[in-house]
């Protein structure tokens, strides 16, 4: 028999108000779907975990639907069932004016509103169409705030400190964290990088509540199609590519500093946090060789030996607390590596340059001329 449902259960399809309000989301999809793609604010509480919903997909694909949902319900009951109600009553009574879906908005988040309602009286309301219906919205506000925005390119030399920076103003949108990459070859972090979609996700909602604020106008860093192994969405890096630049400038001692803190020491301890202490130094030693070893051929032979002669020798040193010595080779790598790779690219855009200068300077010229708060 289909499952019987009340006419009462609500459904919700107001997508831009969910992120605009940063609306709990209680997604019931199994695990490996969450996984492969998530909106920020939601928590994974699954009806069927990845093994049952595999065999009721079989079991859909090869009896229909009554008999998928008859196979559920015999995968998903008594303490199994029970626990799963309790957590999302749990999630419920934390977020009440939150709501839930699964991944078409049918049967897997109508039985799971159902279950609520018959456990607490709460009408909980699902997302009309579910994770697909937003994934959809998300995707087309995308490309409209795309075309909406008015971009400030925030460009400057590798090490100049544009992510610092960005940190002084509001009106920004830090890709880098949202890619959770520092932009390089040695940009890595310890835990991987987001799945695509999330990080489509998030640059969407970004833009949509920036948009609703009345704020066109948005500093964006400079970055190339690709931030790690992830991508930036076409229609946002089309703008960027045609937005107005400013040019960040400081001294090579500054850019020594920052990209000493960056792949030295935050990273290290980044390591060591994850790894513990011991194996922590020799991950992070590692990743930095292993970046030496990926730019071999844009640095040449006989470069490239030289800097990993002298980045080994840093490593050796630092054991004995001598970490300073870590400048040597970084000075060469932003010296001899980024800065003609900065050149050749700055000349194709050199029209697009409306203002450079020192942070403060740059500060006071978005702020005041391009009134970004």
């Amino acid at each position: 028999m289909p499952l019987k449902l009340s006419p009462e259960l609500p459904l919700f399809d107001d997508y831009r108000s969910l992120f605009l309000n940063n609306t709990p989301l209680l997604d019931v999809r199994a695990p490996i779907e969450f996984n492969q793609g998530a909106f920020p604010f939601s928590e994974n509480i699954p009806l069927m975990n990845d093994q049952e919903r595999t065999k009721v997909g079989i079991k859909y694909k090869n009896s229909g639907q009554n008999e998928a949902i008859k196979l559920g319900q015999q995968l998903v009951q008594g303490e199994i069932k029970y626990r799963r109600i309790e957590q999302w009553a749990k999630f419920i009574k934390q977020h009440p004016h939150g709501v839930l879906y699964c991944f078409r908005g049918g049967v897997r988040s109508k039985i799971s509103q159902q279950w609520v309602y018959e456990k607490t009286g709460i009408l909980y309301p699902r997302i009309k169409g579910g994770y697909k219906a937003i994934r959809r919205f998300l995707l087309d506000e995308l490309d409209i705030s795309s075309h909406r925005i008015e971009p400030v390119i925030l460009s400057g030399r590798t090490g100049i400190g544009k992510t610092l920076f960005l940190n002084r103003i509001k009106q920004q949108i830090d890709l880098e964290g949202i890619f959770h990459h520092r932009g390089s070859v040695f940009g890595k972090h310890v835990t991987a990088q987001p799945p695509q979609i999330n990080i489509e996700n998030i640059l969407s909602i970004e833009l949509l509540k920036f948009l609703h604020q009345g704020h066109k106008k948005i500093v964006l860093e400079d970055e190339g199609n690709n931030i790690g192994s992830r991508s930036l969405p076409k229609s946002l890096f089309k703008k960027m590519q045609s937005s107005p630049i400013v040019l960040l400038e400081a001294s090579i001692e500054e850019r020594i500093d920052i990209t000493f803190q960056e792949y030295i020491i935050e990273s290290l301890a980044e390591h060591k946090l994850f790894y513990a202490e011991e194996q922590g130094v020799q991950r992070w030693a590692k990743q930095l060789l292993n970046s030496i070893d990926t730019i071999h051929r844009r640095l040449g032979g006989v470069r490239h030996k030289e800097l990993k002669i002298l980045l080994t020798a840093a490593i050796k040193q630092q054991l004995s607390g001598n970490i300073e010595s870590h400048k040597e080779w970084i000075k060469i790598l932003l010296v001899e590596y980024y800065d003609p790779m900065y050149d050749y690219q700055l000349a194709k855009k050199q029209e697009r340059v409306v203002f450079k200068g020192k942070k403060n300077e740059i500060f006071d010229y978005l702020t005041q001329e391009c009134r970004i708060k």
